[in-house]
């Protein structure tokens, strides 16, 4: 699986749990939202994370 910024932007708009890791990762370790995206796709989708199949989902074609 790869990381994909604008499918993990989309992720985190759709699961509010999500957007508030990002801001505490953001906050807590000083970085910017692209790095903490990151971090964030590592910990929570990457590798069968709690995530990782609604990230997978946002992959599928629409149709």
């Amino acid at each position: 699986m790869k990381y994909i910024k604008t499918q993990m932007k989309q992720l985190v708009k759709e699961n509010r749990d999500l957007q508030i890791h990002l801001k505490a990762l953001m906050e807590e370790h000083e970085l910017e939202k692209n790095f903490a995206l990151k971090a964030l796709y590592h910990s929570e989708v990457a590798d069968g994370g709690k995530y990782q199949s609604a990230y997978q989902a946002l992959d599928l074609p629409k149709g």
